[in-house]
């Protein structure tokens, strides 16, 4: 593989900002595009004196800083987005904006500057609440969050390009990607409550739902991985892990990892036990595709959990 100039936009934010520790691993050159209005700098000063990173703060929902940031690469990592699901329930508009018109200008900046290689960041969101788990990327499509359709939508435009435009894409379906630096999701939430109150734990949904978890090195690794071998113009790969768990179970770990007893758990669910009006009950993903390639996840759901809890401890 030749390429090795890359646009990773979103690349101060959680799943970004290692796959830009990874590239740069990997001797690329990489420009960072992010609004920091989720990504972090913390995530990627260690890159600020590195000569092969170049950091734009910048906006895709403005196209001309779009087309100065996307000149002269070889791929483009396409990772910037709003993460927070539960944000579509109370303003849809912001993940139109932050994912589909974003998406829509960063295809045209490409098309115009002939840039064919793109790696777009979807999520297993796009299955909505699937009626047997795991599902396969050959699953129905039926988002239940307007983040999930945003996606949908974004896949559909990448898909139409890549047909009319010959635009390269590879599509990752990430499950709930975890580690260092994640400042989203179930654990990030807990952790902040127990922050506030160790001796009553508030819990979204009934603590039944059931996900699956991947260590955000797994996560890049299966990245690159799906990158390298994609032998059609556009192709999906599920990036996620060969078990699931519940969020009790992650509420089990989460307690005895911190060393916290006697704890009063709270459950908040609605509708069917979900944690919000968008969530879903249950949701995994059959990676075979990935592992048909060599992948193997390095850490269970659980313990990629149990290391997510360590990591975040330490850097609160």
């Amino acid at each position: 593989m030749n390429a090795k100039f890359a646009l990773v936009t979103g690349g101060a934010g959680f799943i970004g900002s290692h796959l830009v520790d990874r590239l740069i691993s990997d001797s690329w050159k990489v420009r960072i595009l992010d609004n920091f209005s989720s990504g972090r700098m913390k995530n990627i000063e260690h890159h600020k004196d590195n000569q092969d990173v170049e950091i734009l703060k910048g906006d895709l929902k403005n196209l001309e800083e779009v087309e100065k940031a996307i000149r002269d690469v070889d791929v483009v990592f396409h990772y910037a987005a709003n993460p927070e699901v539960k944000v579509s329930t109370t303003n849809p508009e912001i993940h139109f904006n932050e994912n589909v018109v974003a998406t829509f200008n960063l295809l045209e900046a490409m098309r115009k500057n002939v840039i064919k290689d793109l790696v777009f960041a979807s999520s297993s969101s796009v299955y909505g609440e699937p009626e047997n788990i795991p599902v396969s990327e050959e699953a129905p499509i039926k988002p239940v969050s307007i983040y999930g359709a945003s996606k949908v939508a974004c896949e559909n435009l990448i898909y139409a390009y890549s047909r009319l435009y010959d635009i390269r894409a590879t599509v990752l379906r990430y499950a709930n990607v975890v580690g260092p630096r994640l400042r989203h999701g179930v654990i990030w939430d807990l952790i902040n409550k127990l922050n506030r109150n160790p001796r009553e734990l508030e819990v979204l949904g009934d603590g039944n739902q059931v996900r699956s978890y991947v260590y955000i090195d797994d996560a890049t690794e299966a990245t690159l991985l799906a990158f390298k071998n994609r032998k059609n113009n556009f192709e999906i790969y599920n990036i996620g892990n060969e078990d699931w768990i519940t969020v009790n179970a992650i509420v089990k770990t989460l307690t005895e990892t911190l060393g916290i007893a006697n704890i009063k758990i709270i459950y908040k669910p609605v509708a069917h036990g979900i944690g919000w009006l968008g969530d879903v009950k249950h949701i995994a993903l059959n990676i075979k595709k990935l592992t048909n390639l060599g992948f193997k996840p390095s850490k269970s759901s659980l313990k990629a959990v149990e290391e997510t809890i360590k990591h975040i401890a330490n850097e609160l």
